[in-house]
Parts: C-alpha cells; structure tokens; sequence
C-alpha cells in the first residue's frame, strides 16, 4: 500500500525534459510510482490542472541558528524549499569551545545581521564539535539541511582571540586542519571562508578568517578534497563588483588543489555595468583552466533590502561612512546635519572605491518606509525626490532631516537601479552559463533588511505570467536538478522512481510570493520580514506533508545531510 498518491498532476521533473500528466505514489519516504498508479493508497488527492515538481534546493542560507527556535525554517519552507546548504560566507556556529559561545553570537548578529536576543534565547550552545552540533538538529527538523564548517570557528577553536589578527604557528595549522578533517568526517559539505573587506566581528574588528594567507587556505583546500561529497564556498572583496587579478587566481586554485567546486555568492546583474558578468566569469574559465571548477550564485529576483541611518546596514561599509554611522545617535544627528560632513559623505559615496554600494547612493530614488514621529505624518510610501522638491532641498539632506525628526528610526526602501529591460535581458543570458547557479538567498541572515527566502515562487511566477525569461521545465530544472547536482546530494532533486519524495504542488496560475512584512516572532519578540508564499499547495519533506496552503503541519520529516552519506564527490578533474 503507498502512503500518498496525487493524482492526474502535471509533473515537471527536474531534468528540464517536458512537463507530462502523471500520477505520483509515495511510500516509506520515497517516490515509489511515477505514471499510472493502480495500488491503494492511506490517503489521495487530485492535483488535476497543478504543477508537481520536486522541492526547491537553495544554494546559500544561513540557518544555522533559526532551525533550533524555527524548525520549519521559515518563509523558506512555504516557498518550496525542501533542501538548504548552510554553513556559508565562513560562519557556523561549531566547534565551539567553552566560553566562546558570546564571541561567536555577537559576531553572527553583526556579520550576518541575525537578532542578538534571538540567539542567545533561542539555541541550547550545548555543543562542542561539529558532529554534536549536526547531532543536536538532527530530527528535529523539517527542511534537509546541509551544513558547511566555516573557517572563522576552526580558527578561533584552535588560536583563540588570537585568530583575529594573528597567524598559526605550525602546529595550530595543524589542528586547524585536523579539526576540519573531524568536521568533514562528521558530516559537513566542506568548508566556507571569508576575505571579504565587509566582514567585522562584533568587536568591529575584521573576522579571522580574514587574516588567513594562501598557505592556511591551501591547505583547508587539500583537506576537502580527501572528503567524500564535500566541496568549498568561500567569498572575497571582490564578490560585490569585480575581481581582482589575485581573487581570481586564489578561487581558481582553492577549487583546483581540491578537485572539487567552489561556489561564490552573490553575481550581480546590471547592464549599466556591462564589463561585470565577463570579469567575475573569468574565475570560472581560469578555473576550469586549472582542473577546478568555480560556479557563481546569482538571484532571478530582486530582492530588496531596507537602510537605516540609525542601525547598522549596507551604507555603513561605504567607505568614510562607517565612522559617521557608527557614533551615538545624538553626535550622528549633529554630524549629518552639518553640510560640510553631508558633502564629505557623498564625495565617499561616489568614489570608486564604494563600488557595488554606488548603487545605494541615489538618495532622490530612495521610498520611505515605517515612521514614528508626527513631523514625518503622511511621509510613508513617497519618494524622497518629490519631498525634496517640495522643500527646495536636495534629496540627501532632505532623507537625513527626515530621519532626524524620527531619531534616525526611519525606515528606507532604495529603488532597484537594473530593474530595467537591458539589466532582465542580460540576466536571462547570463543564467545560461554553465558555472552559473540560481541563489544566494541569504535566508535566515538579514532578517529585518531584506527576505530573499521567496526567489522560488517569484521566480517562477514571472517565468509563468511576467517577463518569461526561462520556460517552466527549465526554470524548475534551475531550483532543484542544478543545485542539487552542483552539491552532489544522493537521489534528490528530480521525480524519479525510488528518490527521496521532495515535492512541490503549485498553482501555475498563482504561484507568487506576497509582499514582505514586519513580522514579531523571533525569540525575545525581536522582528523580521516574512513572505507568504501564493499558489503552493502543499509541500512534502522525504514523503511527510510539511506543508499544506501556506502552513506548516508540525511535521519535522527533514534529515541533517552528511557528506559522503547523502551526498557523494563532484570532482573537477
């Protein structure tokens, strides 16, 4: 007997082969029927006129943390996600040691943007090493969940504080190694590390891995490369514009000394800026050169992500900005309003050296969102051009004396500056690169900037019903087939007879994400932006229905992935 059967379902099943009517039967956690199903089944439901397809993979999370309060999750789970990779950019939350369980919260609320009060609350800091920490989410969750080591926790494992701004004596390389060797066999992807120039710790001082060299990260490298199913993700300066010749050469020789893929985050999109895509491409031939393979993540949406001048965000790590920023609210008032420190920051702003965070600096462009006090009545939803007009000001100053009448608590909505046809043109053609992959959500990070969790559904409702840059056999084939066969993850990501049933049932007609909101349910009441997810009609995890028309089951049929176990080796050479 099946335990589920949908049927008459248009299914799409992850190969980018067309869509066909079929009926699915489910049994013991795996797709046992694919066609015409004649056995009886527990339970039925016809799926007449709805795509089924299998659960959506996302490249880059950063779940870490939420799964322990949030199981599901959430919005990702919602949205079709069956599957997260985490661990990335170089931050987890293991090995930990005694007493270091503070440093590393404090590092992940600044890096990675997650609520303080939220992680001190709302995750047990009952592990060590790897395994146990793999150990204390495994069943206990209801999304499959892959998890990189990240280089910043070997690091503060083996030196301490010293891991920022310091170097490893021989013997510390070593059990900097040796550690990432009993992550890998406990289960991790891989490793992540950062150099980006954007990552301080919560001291504000830059996070370790940071300060590794070549030599440290070569040997990390070698060190994957003896893993079953592992691989490398790791970010550089670079990542926000344009690599520099030194960038591409140390991904390029990561990937190749282990003979595995790397994959970097974000590729930004934008025909304005037409040399981007070729420049950042180059680390993928380079690597390709080498024996390695080096795949980009890039977004089909634009997700959109708040600014504040009174909390820490994007504008801060334009440079000269941060010191302005960074100073107690009152001193930050007094010093934005002066015109002299005002023309200084724009000066920052439009210099080379703010790259990607050029595209911030269009204050004019740039819709207020939330206020709180009554000077700033009827201001929420208007462009800060026409207000400025109105006061014969300029739009910078007229976006700081907004902000000022709020005590700086404003919330900013930039407009996208490549939402234009040229910039969707390029994205459909840049998406057709074999190195290059859907993602980069940033799920479970950022929580009350931005909510990338629904690039799924939105994407595939303007694959259906807007621009229609990719058909729906391949769109689908992008979200599931693609990243799980990028991470080598063991019969997933297509519906075949005898894989594990990660399904999606949608709506084509529907199939959308509404706007973010404002929502309070972290622990510590702290907020975040969630997403309600249009047109899904159920989601099943390993043949468990966790989903069902936007809400979780309660279910937590999801599996902790381990490498070697659930995913098996993707070589490059």
């Amino acid at each position: 007997m099946l335990d589920h059967v949908i049927t008459g379902a248009t299914v799409v099943d992850g190969t980018g082969g067309p869509a066909f009517t079929a009926d699915v039967g489910i049994r013991g956690g795996r797709i046992a029927v694919v066609g015409r199903v004649a056995e009886t089944a527990r339970t039925a439901e016809d799926a007449s006129g709805l795509v089924l397809a299998p659960g959506f993979v996302d490249p880059h999370t950063h779940y870490d943390a939420q799964l322990f309060w949030d199981p599901y999750a959430t919005p990702s789970l919602q949205h079709g996600v069956t599957t997260v990779a985490a661990g990335n950019c170089g931050f987890t939350l293991a090995p930990l040691k005694p007493g270091d369980a503070d440093y590393t919260r404090r590092m992940m609320a600044k890096v990675e943007g997650m609520s303080l009060v939220a992680l001190e609350q709302g995750a047990p800091w009952s592990w060590r090493s790897f395994g146990e920490y793999l150990d204390a989410l495994d069943g206990r969750i209801a999304v499959n969940a892959g998890f990189m080591v990240g280089h910043c926790a070997l690091r503060r494992y083996v030196m301490g504080p010293a891991a920022v701004g310091g170097q490893p004596s021989e013997e510390q390389l070593g059990a900097i190694v040796r550690l990432a060797h009993e992550a890998m066999e406990a289960g991790a992807w891989g490793f992540s590390t950062t150099q980006s120039s954007t990552h301080s710790d919560g001291d504000g001082q830059p996070v370790a891995s940071r300060h590794a060299r070549p030599k440290e990260l070569l040997a990390l490298a070698r060190a994957v490369g003896e893993h079953e199913g592992t691989q490398i993700e790791a970010i550089v300066a670079g990542c926000l514009d344009r690599f520099s010749d030194a960038e591409i050469e140390l991904l390029a020789e990561l990937s190749a000394t282990a003979g595995r893929p790397l994959n970097w985050n974000v590729l930004t999109v934008d025909a304005a800026v037409p040399d981007r895509v070729p420049r950042q491409l180059e680390a993928s031939e380079r690597a390709r050169k080498a024996g390695g393979r080096v795949v980009a993540l890039t977004m089909p949406i634009l997700t959109p992500m708040n600014m504040s001048l009174g909390t820490f965000c994007a504008l801060n790590l334009i440079p000269g900005w941060g010191q302005v920023l960074g100073l107690p609210v009152p001193e930050r008032i007094r010093r934005l309003r002066d015109p002299a420190v005002r023309a200084a920051l724009l000066r920052h702003a439009a210099s080379e050296e703010a790259g990607v965070f050029r595209r911030l600096t269009d204050f004019g462009r740039y819709v207020v969102g939330d206020t709180y006090s009554e000077a700033n009545r009827g201001l929420t939803g208007r462009v800060v051009r026409d207000i400025a007009a109105e006061r014969g000001q300029d739009p910078f100053t007229c976006l700081v004396e907004i902000c000022a009448q709020d005590e700086l608590r404003t919330v900013l909505w930039p407009m996208p500056t490549d939402n234009d046809p040229a910039s969707w043109a390029l994205r459909g053609r840049t998406w057709q690169h074999e190195d290059v992959l859907l993602g980069g959500s940033d799920a479970g990070a950022h929580l009350d900037r931005m909510c990338g969790a629904p690039y799924t559904t939105r994407f595939l409702g303007d694959c259906l019903r807007g621009r229609k840059l990719a058909g729906l056999e391949q769109a689908v084939k992008m979200l599931t087939d693609d990243p799980a066969r990028l991470f080598g993850l063991r019969e997933r990501g297509r519906i075949r007879e005898g894989w594990h049933a990660d399904l999606v049932l949608f709506d084509p007609e529907r199939i959308d994400a509404a706007p973010a909101t404002l929502v309070h349910d972290l622990p510590g009441d702290s907020p975040r932006l969630d997403s309600r997810a249009l047109g899904v009609r159920a989601v099943w995890v390993n043949g468990v229905e966790a989903i069902r028309d936007d809400t979780v089951t309660g279910a937590v049929p999801g599996r902790v992935l381990r490498s070697g176990r659930d995913t098996e080796t993707v070589a490059t050479r």
